[in-house]
Parts: structure tokens; C-alpha cells; sequence
């Protein structure tokens, strides 16, 4: 996939921004990724089983994570566990979502938006 194709896959879904957010430090397991989620958003998102395997599926078929082979030591982990990782191409996509924010924030502040609360907002 070349950068050109990038855009044709944002705006990311928030699960999938927050998964690869999670992911950006190091492999994980699915309750790992939930758990630092809900450090990442400090308590704002909890994300579920559900949710997290669905968009872990999606995200495996677009090419944004892929499985870990590297396990703990056995006797840290259990071997039931499926453990993930952000790819190449999702470091782009992560990266590339930021930046789309970055602007819209930009833009929000320029046109202030975001300046000032209005009263009964």
C-alpha cells in the first residue's frame, strides 16, 4: 500500500485509533490493549471484548496490526493469550490520523471554535 492510499483509510474508527495508540509502545494481548486504552483516555473510553476483537479483526485484514510469534516466559503468560503488534503500515496510518486531527484542531482554534465556551453549551 503507498502513502497515496493512506487517506482512503481515515478517518480511523476511534477503537482502531485508540487500539494502535495502545499498540504504538510494544506488543500486547487483547486485555492489555483494553487496559492501556483506558490509561491512554485516563478512564474516558473502556473498551470491551466485543469491540476490541472486532476492530482487531478488521484492523488484521486491512494490514494495521498483525500477531506477535514473541510470548513472555511461559511462566509469566498464559499461552492461551494471542498477542499484537502495530505494522508498518499502521505506524503510517496512526501517524497520518494525528496529523488529520493536529489540522482540525488548527482549524477549530483559527475559526474559534474550541476558544471560548458559550454559555448553556
Amino acid at each position: 500500500m503507498t502513502n497515496e492510499s493512506l487517506p482512503d483509510l481515515l478517518p480511523l474508527p476511534v477503537a482502531h485509533l485508540h487500539i494502535l495508540m495502545a499498540l504504538a509502545t510494544g506488543d500486547k494481548h487483547g486485555y492489555a490493549i483494553m487496559q492501556e486504552v483506558e490509561v491512554l483516555t485516563e478512564g474516558a473510553v473502556t473498551m470491551g471484548p466485543g469491540t476490541l476483537y472486532g476492530a482487531v479483526k478488521k484492523m488484521l485484514k486491512a494490514g494495521l496490526v498483525e500477531e506477535s510469534d514473541e510470548r513472555p516466559d511461559p511462566e509469566l503468560d498464559d499461552e492461551r493469550r494471542r498477542y499484537y503488534r502495530i505494522t508498518g503500515l499502521g505506524g503510517r496510518v496512526l501517524e497520518a490520523e494525528i496529523s488529520r486531527m493536529e489540522q482540525l484542531a488548527r482549524t477549530a482554534r483559527a475559526r474559534q471554535v474550541i476558544a471560548t465556551r458559550r454559555p448553556g453549551v
